[in-house]
């Protein structure tokens, strides 16, 4: 029986090609990969519910060494498709060449993304993994070169789809036509396609350009403040936030808390100055139950050193300023 490994994630499109190829007896395992920009949360509902195996890989220090520099550029944000998907298919075709599948697939459909799924677009990604005899698109196929696979007899061209275009109706009718019903909307999936974390990851990028996986992550975790060219200030907005910000905090990095009242935590990371500490500890101030007050204290603590500020909250209007949005 023929093998293929397809790029998975989750969504209609990925799920569609998996069928496709399923229902003409081709033996599917699917590969989706982690980062700090996306899950493979989607990619396992979908194995099962159409009931395939799954091979999760978290790739997040290498992904992000390539959205620093990506060779072919970002899309309308911070997404760097092309790079992207040419890392995932060179991924997933050295497991192919190791585990004896006959071929790599995804659900990429012509023209459905004007910068990523364009007929050059789709050729350079396949030539850039390192496998361009091996990769199929089983959505588009048939408006597409026909492949290796299809001339070996590996896969009937003839099943194959001719699907073209944004719109997703064709894939909806098939969805129903082939009794596929619970899943997921598309979009949503990656954060880079976001105008805000993009800005807070491009800023990140900018200030310091050696941030890490850890780094990028605090951009999950609560308001983003730029104190200064040296630092930036995280605060918590909810319980889980604050709990994310302990976790990931370094001893390297500085913890904010109000004494009196009730409030976020706040974490600086940087080398702040003297006055980027006080600007940080008065916007944690404001965010907490005492941003009414005329003074407020806080405490703060890098790893064994403890300390202490007294500072009037700032007007949020002010602190509005200095967030990343």
């Amino acid at each position: 029986m023929t093998k293929a490994l397809g790029l998975v994630s989750g969504g209609l499109d990925s799920s569609l090609a998996v069928i496709t190829l399923k229902r003409q007896g081709i033996e599917v395992t699917g590969i989706s990969f982690e980062t700090p920009f996306f899950t493979a949360a989607k990619a396992r509902q979908a194995a099962a519910a159409i009931d395939f195996p799954l091979i999760v890989v978290d790739i997040a220090s290498l992904h992000l060494e390539m959205v620093k520099q990506p060779q072919y550029g970002y899309g309308r944000n911070m997404n760097p498709c092309i790079d992207c998907h040419a890392m995932m298919f060179r991924l997933a075709g050295e497991r192919m060449a190791a585990e004896g599948f006959a071929f790599l697939f995804s659900g990429e459909v012509l023209g459905q993304r004007l910068m990523s799924q364009t007929a050059q677009a789709l050729h350079s990604v396949a030539q850039l993994s390192g496998f361009p005899d091996r990769v199929l698109r089983p959505l588009s196929a048939q408006r597409l070169p026909v492949t290796p696979m299809e001339q070996q007899g590996l896969v009937d061209r003839a099943q194959l789809l001719d699907l073209q275009g944004r719109s997703r109706k064709p894939q909806r009718a098939l969805a129903t036509a082939w009794g596929y019903h619970d899943y997921p909307g598309s979009g949503g999936g990656c954060l880079l396609t976001e105008k805000g974390f993009s800005n807070q990851l491009r800023d990140l990028l900018q200030y310091h350009p050696q941030a890490t996986v850890n780094d990028v992550e605090l951009l999950k975790a609560g308001r983003q403040f730029r104190l200064s060219a040296e630092s930036k200030l995280v605060v918590g907005r909810n319980l889980k936030d604050n709990a994310q910000l302990q976790q990931r905090a370094t001893t390297q990095m500085i913890q904010l808390r109000c004494r009196n009242f009730s409030g976020p935590l706040g974490l600086v990371c940087g080398a702040p100055s003297e006055q980027d500490l006080y600007r940080a500890a008065a916007i944690v101030a404001a965010y907490g139950k005492g941003q009414d007050a005329a003074e407020v204290e806080i405490l703060g603590w890098q790893g064994e050193q403890e300390f202490s500020l007294r500072v009037a909250p700032m007007a949020r209007k002010v602190s509005r300023k200095l967030m990343l949005v």
